[in-house]
């Protein structure tokens, strides 16, 4: 049996989308249950849910700082935690969350959010809303092999994480950074993805391009967390065969 990473989960204000996107890798994530990843807690699936030590932690949601438990559950989590993962459009941005102005029948005093890498410091963001499963798992198998593996599986694994570490400087995003990192580059290959995520109808397809209107947005982070091509990453793309080879193997 591999020496298992410990891994923690801790959910604060999101919508449980990332967790299903977890569960969605079925037997991929039996395989890292049970030869990679000890799951110390996990409030939705496990019924251990007090915030423990750990080698890695992922967080759902965003933070409410109305909320005191919650501000401290994640004060909690970064000083137990090795490593931190924020997971999600609402971790990384805030998201939706950002909508919020309080009122809200069951929490009427909950109407400030911020993403959780403004409170804490955070060490890889994994985007998307929600992530795909399988960026998920191969986040988890990186990890693994960034902490146990092999010099070689370790450089690796580097390659593929720094992208990821690297948009933690930044806890904002919007279309602005669609238009300077993305589109401005030839990046765009106009598959529309940044406009169908915008939740409040910000983007528009324009000739085969995105249009944003500045005045509707929001600042979420959707949209750049959609976008195929915001992460892009030479490091990656050079080494893509030897990274899936690595993944693929520690899954067989």
């Amino acid at each position: 049996m591999a020496d298992k990473i410990t891994v923690g989960y801790t959910h604060l204000s999101g919508c449980t989308g990332c967790t299903v996107a977890l569960a969605d890798n079925y037997a991929g994530l039996l395989t890292l249950l049970d030869r990679y990843v000890d799951l110390k807690y996990i409030p939705t699936l496990a019924d251990a849910r007090h915030v423990q030590k750990v080698d890695v932690s992922f967080i759902e949601g965003s933070v409410c700082i109305n909320d005191k438990l919650a501000v401290e559950e994640l004060k909690e989590t970064r000083e137990k935690s090795a490593v931190v993962v924020a997971l999600g459009g609402c971790a990384c941005y805030g998201n939706i969350t950002r909508f919020s102005r309080g009122g809200q029948q069951n929490q009427p005093a909950h109407e400030a959010y911020l993403p959780v890498g403004d409170v804490i410091k955070v060490d890889v963001f994994i985007p998307g809303c929600a992530p795909t499963p399988q960026l998920i798992r191969n986040v988890a198998v990186m990890a693994y092999l960034l902490l146990k593996g092999t010099k070689e599986q370790k450089d690796l694994a580097t390659l593929f994480l720094k992208p990821l570490m690297e948009a933690t400087e930044n806890t904002h995003a919007c279309f602005c950074e669609l238009m300077t990192k993305v589109i401005n580059q030839s990046l765009c290959m106009g598959c529309g993805s940044c406009a169908s995520s915008c939740p409040v109808n910000a983007i528009t397809m324009e000739y085969g391009k995105p249009q944003g209107e500045r005045d509707l947005c929001i600042k979420c982070g959707a949209c750049y967390n959609q976008c195929p091509r915001s992460w892009y990453s030479f490091d990656v793309v050079d080494n893509y065969e030897a990274i899936n080879e690595a993944i693929m193997a520690a899954l067989q």
